[in-house]
């Protein structure tokens, strides 16, 4: 009987989206339209950039091709269906689809996290050791860190997937939310969540508090290096290859902690869904502008690719 109960519980989700706003459903959809094919577009370009320009095939820019592989993915586990839900009645995911969408949100998350801290490792090499970069970053080393944090993003995936949809969902099945997250997920549980906080809880821990700590080791190192260079010229010029890391590692942490830790007695349903969007979609639609307007190697790439494209206009005018 109980068997029967939770069978028929797990059949679908009802997402209520941004319903509560109906007079601004066009806006929105139009606004998230554009977010969604602003960070396609910007990360795909920057991807093949970074391929096409011999002089970007070096381990930071390795990693931030990486890093926009996964903004794209990270945003596209949830646009898509958010999308297409904005002018339905019934926004429904099935159990199946919601534990997939979470899957993937939570292990994209959990790879940026890790990439972030390769990132940051990759600048304290450059800076603090320039002489041993070479070989402290070699190409293998590189790979076997991204693998690394492709790992060990889906691990935290499947842990916290597991986690949450092993506990039992009853009444209205109604998510307070645009996509599976995990706050609404946890509000909806007919059955102790103890456990599945637990989890949650180390596993943020495990992976987001040990890429933090890499993080600010990393820039406590880099911080004492660059106090050592006698000029300023020199300073700014190594506080600036790190300025953009350090604006995504603020962003991308700071939304993220806030949305996942803070307090279930202040928990706000309309403030989640402003902080899921702003680290879901905003911030992988920045990411490569942020890493783009402060450096002149992207810069000095997009120029040789417009005389290019100059040339080549050039030269079919020229040949009939």
């Amino acid at each position: 009987m109980v068997m029967g109960r939770n069978i028929s519980m797990l059949s679908n989700f009802i997402l209520l989206g941004f319903s509560e706003h109906p007079e601004m459903q066009v806006i929105l959809f139009v606004l998230f339209l554009g977010i969604y094919f602003m960070t396609l577009a910007w990360n795909l370009g920057l991807i093949v950039l970074i391929r096409m320009e011999s002089h970007l095939h070096s381990p930071m820019y390795f990693f931030l091709g990486n890093l926009s592989f996964v903004d794209i993915s990270y945003t596209s586990s949830v646009a898509p269906k958010m999308l297409c839900d904005f002018f339905k009645k019934q926004k429904t995911i099935s159990f199946v689809g919601c534990a997939a969408q979470f899957f993937f949100f939570i292990g994209m998350g959990g790879t940026e996290c890790c990439l972030l801290a390769a990132m940051a490792y990759d600048r304290y090499a450059a800076i603090s050791n320039p002489l041993l970069y070479t070989a402290l970053m070699s190409p293998t080393i590189c790979v076997g860190m991204a693998t690394a944090a492709y790992a060990g993003g889906f691990l935290t995936g499947l842990v916290q997937t597991s986690s949450i949809f092993q506990l039992h969902f009853c009444g209205p099945r109604v998510i307070n939310h645009f996509f599976c997250d995990l706050p609404p997920l946890l509000a909806l549980s007919c059955s102790s969540t103890f456990l599945s906080q637990v989890v949650n809880f180390l596993v943020v821990c495990a992976v987001g508090g040990t890429s933090a700590l890499v993080v600010l080791v990393s820039y406590g190192y880099i911080v004492t290096a660059v106090m050592k260079i006698h000029s300023t010229q020199g300073q700014t010029k190594a506080f600036n290859t790190c300025a953009s890391h350090l604006t995504t590692v603020i962003l991308f942490y700071g939304s993220g902690l806030f949305s996942y830790l803070h307090s279930s007695a202040g928990y706000s349903r309309d403030q989640d869904k402003v902080v899921s969007m702003f680290y879901g979609a905003v911030i992988p639609m920045l990411n490569p502008i942020i890493y783009s307007l402060r450096n002149k190697e992207i810069k000095d790439a997009l120029k040789k690719l417009k005389e290019r494209k100059k040339q080549m206009s050039f030269m079919c005018l020229i040949i009939p």
